[in-house]
Formats: structure tokens, C-alpha cells, sequence
């Protein structure tokens, strides 16, 4: 599509850049936008401008915060012997939504995966080593997606956390290999959650 207003260009361009978002539906979503007061477009353009600029993410587990530390961490009701390792925050509000798990969480911020070029030393993993040997946790669920990349992270996290005192876990598998967590349905995940095994028994099946 090729607009004779420049104006009208870029900004269907940049809809258009967002994940799962095409042309046709970036020039409704623009023509909306210009449908709207200015003082309407005002607000809109600012809630994603403070998103950008004043969001944190919790110094304890890494998950998106309005401060400094979550509202997960801050949560005293939470079961402190549990740390649920995930992915990214896409994960905890799929968990979070199953009413299943009651304990804390720890954002990796990605997977092991040589072919994109991340490795360990990418994510984080000595921040979760910490936690396991300073917190009083007694058990570490590793709830990340049934995919090569996903099996080879948990690996080498069962590796890194032999010399802490931890239980090591996975999530059952009622998640379909090569599936992501995210679209997982949430009776499923919360499933797997309750029904979750010891990591190194895993490795013989």
C-alpha cells in the first residue's frame, strides 16, 4: 500500500511493525486513530511512551514492575520454598492465570539457543544460582516450553543448581512437545503445574 500522505505512510508502517499486525489492519487501526481527539490520540501515544520509559523489571525475579521489586516478591502470603523459572513474563501471566501455583518466579529472559546466538551468559542464570543458595527455597520448577531449545536450557539450569540444595522439577508434560507455554490452555498448565516431576528422572524417559 502506498498512501499519497507520507504522514499517513509512516504511521501505517509502524502498526504494520508490530507482531501479527498487517498492512490492512494497520491502515483501520490508523484511520481510527485518526477518527479519535487529538486529546484521545494524546493519551494513547503517552501510555506507551511511560510503558517505555518508567517501567522497571523486579530486581529479585526480573518480572515487569511498577517498582522496584514485584508484586509477586512483595507478596508475604506466597509460598518462599517455591521458585517457579520461566521464560519471559508472558509465562507468568499464563501461570498466574491457572490459580494454580502459589510460590515466587524467575524470569530467565529468554532460552539457551546457539542458532540466535544466545547463550548462558545472555540470560539469568547466576542471578537464579544466587537465589537458590541465599532463599530458603527448598524447590526449583523448571516450567519452560517442551522445545529442543527449552529441554537444553532446563539441562544445563539441573547442572548449574547440583551444588545448591534444591529440588529440581519440571512441569509434566500434558504440554504437547514443540508447543510454547503461552498458548498452552490454562487447565493444562495448571496441570502440569500440580503434576510436576523430579527434572532428573525426566532424563531417562
Amino acid at each position: 500500500m502506498d498512501f499519497k500522505s507520507k504522514l499517513l505512510n509512516n504511521a501505517v508502517d509502524q502498526m504494520s511493525s508490530l507482531p501479527g499486525v498487517g498492512k490492512r489492519t494497520a491502515l483501520r487501526l490508523v484511520l481510527h486513530l485518526l477518527s479519535e481527539s487529538k486529546e484521545e490520540v494524546q493519551q494513547f501515544s503517552d501510555a506507551f511512551t511511560n510503558l517505555r520509559n518508567e517501567i522497571n523489571f523486579c530486581k529479585n525475579c526480573f518480572n515487569i514492575s511498577d517498582a522496584e521489586i514485584c508484586h509477586i516478591c512483595v507478596n508475604e502470603t506466597r509460598d518462599k520454598s517455591l521458585i517457579c523459572v520461566v521464560q519471559d513474563i508472558r509465562d507468568i501471566l499464563a501461570i498466574e492465570s491457572t490459580q494454580q501455583f502459589r510460590g515466587y518466579y524467575h524470569v530467565l529472559g529468554g532460552i539457551i539457543s546457539p542458532m540466535d546466538g544466545i547463550g548462558p551468559d545472555d540470560l539469568n542464570i547466576d542471578e537464579l544460582i544466587v537465589r537458590a543458595q541465599k532463599e530458603p527455597v527448598k524447590e526449583i520448577i523448571l516450567a519452560l516450553s517442551a522445545t529442543m531449545e527449552g529441554d537444553t536450557t532446563n539441562f544445563y539450569l539441573f547442572r548449574k543448581l547440583a551444588e545448591a540444595s534444591v529440588k529440581v522439577s519440571v512441569i509434566a508434560r500434558g504440554i504437547g512437545i514443540g508447543n510454547e507455554l503461552e498458548f498452552t490452555d490454562e487447565i493444562t498448565l495448571g496441570r502440569s503445574i500440580l503434576h510436576r516431576s523430579l527434572f532428573e528422572s525426566s532424563l531417562s524417559k
